[in-house]
């Protein structure tokens, strides 16, 4: 069993730490990916600043995400673990938890890396346009498939990615973690598909999974676990619905 996370859009910093080695991290066979799209995020980012704020959906306040992405060779790395931070990951605390190596997260800028992985700031994100590589949802789709393929083999895939990343990798094993609210409207129950608390619900699946071990080989066994562990779930063809109440 293998879960797929997104990355986040804020980012931890460091004053220490050594720059990235490209070549140290998972999956290597993706590095000429990730070099050809490092080079076109800086070269965008050398560009006019209006140019580059509209091409990464930045407003005039964030120049500073513009400059972290002129200095990917040169900042400190993190481990992935530390860098990524936001509701899911304070939810999750991944850095942690044991069996991290379990984990895949979806990243517009490196493809896909892990826990352990060590990467600069940056700011990407997959439903972003970046020229001349156009989508990158698709252009991942495209570069990672095969490597993405052969690695899944055989694993039952939790996947909790946003809709935009999720369209970086499509796998007829991936199960999708959906999160739904049930409430009580005029004496009736009635259930929602949620967004405010998906992130923070999903990142409390992850850690169960991970704290407690389980290595499901199918969606069913990965159900029951999840309900022996106090979660509400219900299976559907294609997703785990999680049902959170108000």
């Amino acid at each position: 069993m293998l879960i797929l996370l997104p990355p986040s859009e804020g980012k931890a910093t460091s004053e220490e730490g050594h720059p990235l080695a490209l070549e140290t991290l998972t999956l290597p066979e993706l590095n000429p990916a990730r070099q050809e799209v490092m080079e076109e995020l800086v070269d965008v980012c050398s560009g006019p600043e209006d140019t580059a704020r509209e091409v990464l959906g930045l407003s005039a306040s964030q120049t500073e995400e513009i400059k972290s992405n002129l200095s990917l060779t040169s900042s400190p790395a993190l481990r992935a673990d530390n860098l990524y931070t936001g509701v899911l990951y304070d939810r999750l605390g991944l850095a942690d938890l044991p069996h991290t190596e379990r984990v895949l997260i979806f990243s517009a800028l490196w493809g896909v890396v892990s826990p352990d992985d060590r990467i600069p700031p940056y700011r990407l994100s997959m439903g972003r346009k970046l020229p001349p590589l156009g989508g990158l949802g698709a252009y991942w789709r495209r570069a990672a498939k095969n490597v993405l393929d052969e690695f899944t083999e055989g694993h039952l895939l939790v996947d909790c990615r946003s809709s935009a990343c999720a369209a970086a990798f499509k796998s007829p094993s991936a199960l999708s973690v959906r999160v739904l609210r049930e409430r009580v409207v005029d004496g009736e129950r009635r259930r929602s598909v949620v967004s405010h608390m998906a992130k923070a619900t999903r990142g409390d699946i992850a850690r169960s999974l991970l704290r407690e071990n389980v290595n499901a080989a199918t969606p069913a066994q990965l159900a029951d676990a999840l309900r022996d562990l106090g979660h509400t779930v219900e299976l559907s063809e294609r997703s785990l619905d999680v049902v959170v109440q108000d």
